[in-house]
């Protein structure tokens, strides 16, 4: 309490697209799902799925943000040590979007068709 969350807990890179979301919220405008890293005290990094709210008074007047954040760094370890798998797999791996383009290729695919 009392702490600039951004400047204290938010990694530099991340500090303006973090405090343009905030100030979206402040003008009454929502924004669901967004990424970034946030730091504990320990200095742990953690990544966060953040949704952040106009928080208003019983006259409707803004009062300040309510974010409501998910710590997703297990699932993104999970999603990167899936894309290493799927990269370094012995036989050819390959994704297709809706529109028919490839959006996932391995490396024995890559082999295989160049």
């Amino acid at each position: 309490m009392g702490h600039s969350l951004v400047q204290e807990f938010i990694t530099k890179d991340y500090q303006a697209s973090v405090q343009m979301v905030l100030d979206q919220a402040l003008k009454g405008k929502e924004t669901a799902n967004f990424e970034f890293p946030l730091m504990t005290k320990a200095g742990i990094r953690l990544d966060v799925l953040l949704n952040a709210t106009t928080r208003r008074d019983e006259q409707g007047n803004v009062i300040g943000v309510v974010g409501i954040g998910q710590d997703i760094t297990g699932r993104i370890a999970q999603e990167r040590e899936y894309a290493k798998l799927i990269d370094t797999a012995n036989a050819p791996i390959f994704g297709v979007d809706n529109k028919g383009q490839v959006n996932v290729w391995n490396q024995c695919a890559m082999k295989l068709v160049g």
